[in-house]
């Protein structure tokens, strides 16, 4: 328990009290500090508890991920009822999807609080969403399924959530363009290779054919997002046909 003890002594201190400063983020009193320091201590601390139990946000991440899953079900469940399973499903998936949950996570400075060996310049967008989803984590094991339900309503539904907004989000292109081209019986084909050039970052390119003729091309830092930015483009390019079907 003393290294528990010095963990959290040393939190107390420095940069106005890293659970005072929590507390005004969250809008209630935390109880179990160590929930929110393993919410907010990165695995490249390589720290663990006397039973040699890591001690960092990932499995609070696991924690968070499902408790937004059932406060947002809940939410829709309620307001749209004419949806059906697959409608809500969809709905959900744009309220906590992970471009979204990245923005709230910035919109709240989580990146602040965290304690990592690693530059915060270093970490890649998905630090933001991480850290939300091991925050609403920490707080229902804090302080329980009502508290974590008052919080995101505070953090995302209230502010945020607006049912006929979010049925015209798109959440990937790409799926919608596979969607559209299967229906339609139009043939596809993402081709991508490696396009680092003097990039220092490691970069790939993809060309999008549909029916054999190269309609959009892209690049980016992983295959995913290029793909994604094709397909985005793409659908632009067919936009008015899609629109019709």
């Amino acid at each position: 328990m003393n290294f528990i003890r010095n963990i959290l002594n040393s939190r107390s201190k420095g940069n106005g009290n890293f659970f005072l400063q929590l507390e005004k983020v969250i809008g209630f009193k935390i109880n179990d500090k160590t929930l929110y320091v393993k919410a907010f201590t990165h695995r490249s601390m390589n720290l663990r508890d006397e039973k040699g139990n890591a001690i960092n946000y990932e499995r609070l991440e696991f924690v968070g991920d499902a408790m937004l899953g059932a406060v947002i079900a809940s939410y829709l469940y309620g307001e749209a009822p004419q949806g059906d399973e697959g409608y809500l499903t969809k709905m959900r998936s744009k309220i906590v999807s992970r471009e979204h949950l990245n923005e709230l996570g910035k919109e709240l400075n989580l990146i602040n609080f965290v304690e990592s060996k690693i530059p915060k310049s270093n970490f890649g967008n998905n630090i933001h969403g991480n850290l939300f989803e091991s925050l609403v984590g920490a707080i229902f094991l804090d302080r329980g399924y009502q508290y974590c339900e008052r919080f995101v309503y505070d953090k995302i539904i209230n502010p945020h959530v607006d049912i006929e907004t979010l049925e015209g989000r798109v959440i990937s292109y790409k799926s919608l363009l596979i969607e559209w081209c299967q229906k339609e019986k139009k043939t596809f084909d993402y081709d991508v290779y490696e396009d680092t050039g003097n990039d220092n970052l490691k970069h790939f390119s993809v060309k999008l054919s549909i029916n054999g003729k190269v309609v959009t091309k892209a690049r980016a830092t992983s295959k995913k997002k290029a793909e994604e930015k094709a397909s985005k483009r793409a659908f632009f390019v067919f936009q008015n046909q899609m629109s019709r079907t």
